[in-house]
């Protein structure tokens, strides 16, 4: 087994306000290895961008790590003081954010923005960090790199900006990418060239990349093992293939079968009733019991922990794959 390249262990996020404390992440565990690419699906609201916003070191306040640890190649790095811990986000940590116009400083030119990024965490001239930007813009399929490497975010479409802020991630040879909803405003075949190209950037660099998404299409095609979560925790973990065609979990279950298949003809498609709890109000026991056809009054009373339900580890005291046949 590889070791793994990030490690979080029982990390717990809160956010204290005027009426108490919002625990908005509660005991996640999960580890990434090198070239493997992570997928974390979930509800809006479950937490995902939460956890990469943690392990990149950028919670807004008043949001802290409550408890836990997060260990990059051996390191841990949630206890750093910020300025160690900015280094860490530009040469080991790379970040790919939903919108890469936020990711852009509209007034400066995406050459300079990556100069900039390059020059700052490796030993290179101006003049070799301008190679880089060309050769990284080009490596990430934008045409005319020579050229356009010195125009300015607007003159890119949507696709080709979000290009840029991966070329941007991939400035410093990061060992991991943290990818936030990466494809989320892209047509449907940009999207399939940006998840090509996080794929082709594990494969040629060993680098983990863990993908925050709400779209099951991006996690089949793209991702090694997939964690769904709910109300802030990991509801389960494992290989993709076994995540959704065998799902241990009644809350995976119920994803799996709110998505139209093509090769079955079904008049509706299921759906899960009632809505994920706010953070002020999370129930007793398992979070999700009040939406789970399967509850029982242990699931109501116990907190269920992460624990082997055939392939997979689900967090559910009555596991679908307990019923299933091998």
């Amino acid at each position: 087994m590889t070791e793994p390249l990030l490690e979080v262990n029982h990390l717990r996020v809160e956010f204290p306000t005027r009426r108490g404390t919002l625990l908005a992440l509660d005991d996640i565990s999960l580890t990434i290895a090198p070239g493997e690419i992570l997928g974390v699906v979930g509800e809006s609201g479950a937490g995902k961008s939460l956890t990469g916003a943690a392990i990149i070191g950028l919670l807004d306040p008043p949001g802290r790590i409550a408890a836990g640890e997060i260990h990059l190649a051996g390191r841990r790095i949630d206890n750093l003081p910020y300025d160690q811990m900015r280094r860490v986000r530009g040469r080991e940590i790379g970040a790919v954010f939903q919108d890469p116009l936020t990711s852009l400083n509209p007034l400066y030119t995406v050459g300079q923005q990556l100069v900039e990024t390059i020059v700052t965490h490796l030993n290179l001239s101006a003049a070799q960090a301008r190679q880089r930007a060309i050769e990284l813009l080009a490596s990430t399929g934008i045409p005319a790199p020579e050229a356009r490497v010195d125009h300015y975010p607007h003159q890119f479409s949507g696709g080709m900006r979000q290009r840029v802020v991966i070329a941007l991630a991939l400035a410093a040879q990061p060992k991991l990418i943290v990818a936030d909803e990466p494809t989320t405003a892209l047509d449907v075949s940009i999207q399939a060239q940006i998840i090509a190209l996080l794929k082709k950037v594990c494969r040629e660099q060993g680098a983990a990349v863990m993908l925050v998404t709400h779209d099951m299409g991006v996690i089949a095609e793209s991702c090694d093992r997939v964690a769904v979560m709910y109300a802030g925790r990991v509801a389960e973990i494992g290989p993709v293939a076994d995540v959704i065609h065998r799902p241990a979990h009644p809350y995976t279950a119920g994803l799996m079968g709110a998505i139209p298949a093509m090769d079955e003809d079904r008049e509706r498609l299921l759906q899960i009733d009632g809505a994920m709890p706010r953070l002020i109000a999370i129930p007793s026991g398992c979070a999700f019991h009040p939406r789970c056809e399967r509850a029982t009054d242990r699931c109501r009373q116990e907190r269920p922990e992460l624990a082997a339900a055939g392939v997979t580890q689900a967090a559910c005291w009555h596991p679908i794959a307990e019923e299933v046949s091998p």
